[in-house]
């Protein structure tokens, strides 16, 4: 099977990785099991969940796989006491997304984890690296969720530079073995993949979601401009980012108005809120990456592992005999 040094880093047997997606947005913890069983990295968010619940998440994927996992968190935001809980419990690998690592590095360390930041420029993966990151996400403006401005092309190359020899994964428009195999020729030792994750058959969110991932062009998952009058902001030490969701009502009507969005932000923030509450969050803010364009199923996780790690190694075959034609 596919494999690069970072796989001996992260203990794992394929160079992908899966985003994690918390908050309202819940996937559960069945997904991380599948993918960390299939030899890639599963990830379980921390967002809004509290220590307990953060516990009980550890717990549950401990007895679905004893293969290396990831647990995220984000400075949007940041809740030392799900830290500590976190840290206490001892997870193979902590991440962090969205704001600078500043004293977790050290913290992480001496709990015996790994320490992955996901960063959206070159001077964030600097910081990262300095601050004493293993490994660096370098994420592009195509993901969903809260990205960065630049694209995933142009970055990857720009952070495998400044931080070498650390090893750097590729995020961003990434859904099949052709984005993984790109992202190892831009330098990159393999793939942190959100969005394509989301259309698996563990995801615990809800199909209609999935159904419309899959129905979706690239141009219908667009940023949210007027997110910051909505959505909390980031905490101290956060990012400042924009999310991109797909296209819904709520979405074009209020990226179309967007003063009166700011005028009325208090009652935008309760609709949002509520709708987190009852569980419908997903029918105004979807949060999709650009790469659903390129999804058409939904697919058990194992598969999707074992897909993209197949096609990336056809593609550089194809490839390596090209070149040498």
């Amino acid at each position: 099977m596919l494999r690069t040094p970072v796989c001996d880093v992260l203990g794992i047997d394929v160079p992908i990785v899966q985003g994690a997606l918390g908050g309202p947005w819940q996937q559960g913890v069945e997904l991380p099991a599948a993918v960390s069983n299939a030899g890639g990295l599963g990830s379980v968010p921390t967002a809004l969940r509290t220590a307990a619940q953060a516990r009980e998440d550890m717990a549950r994927l401990r007895e679905l796989t004893d293969r290396p996992f990831a647990v995220n968190m984000t400075r949007r935001p940041f809740d030392p006491e799900v830290f500590d809980a976190v840290i206490t419990a001892g997870p193979p690998v902590f991440s962090l997304a969205l704001g600078a690592p500043g004293d977790l590095v050290g913290r992480v360390h001496d709990a015996g984890a790994l320490y992955v930041q996901q960063v959206t420029t070159v001077e964030q993966a600097l910081r990262a690296a300095e601050a004493g990151a293993d490994v660096i996400i370098a994420q592009g403006a195509e993901a969903g969720g809260f990205s960065g401005q630049v694209s995933t092309m142009v970055l990857v190359p720009q952070v495998v530079d400044a931080v070498a020899p650390l090893p750097v994964l590729a995020s961003g428009g990434i859904a099949d073995g052709r984005g993984l195999a790109a992202a190892l020729v831009l330098g990159a030792q393999g793939v942190s993949i959100g969005t394509r994750f989301l259309a698996s058959a563990e995801c615990a969110v809800p199909d209609e979601w999935k159904a419309a991932i899959g129905a979706a062009a690239s141009q219908d998952a667009v940023k949210v401009a007027f997110a910051q009058h909505v959505l909390p902001p980031p905490t101290e030490g956060g990012y400042e980012t924009v999310p991109r969701s797909l296209r819904t009502g709520f979405v074009d009507e209020w990226n179309a108005r967007g003063q009166e969005a700011a005028d009325r932000a208090d009652v935008l923030r309760n609709q949002v809120m509520t709708a987190m509450q009852n569980g419908t969050a997903h029918r105004l803010l979807p949060l999709t990456g650009q790469c659903a364009g390129l999804i058409g199923d939904v697919a058990p996780a194992a598969d999707l592992v074992h897909r993209l790690a197949g096609e990336a190694e056809a593609v550089l075959r194809t490839a390596s005999r090209a070149a040498a034609d």
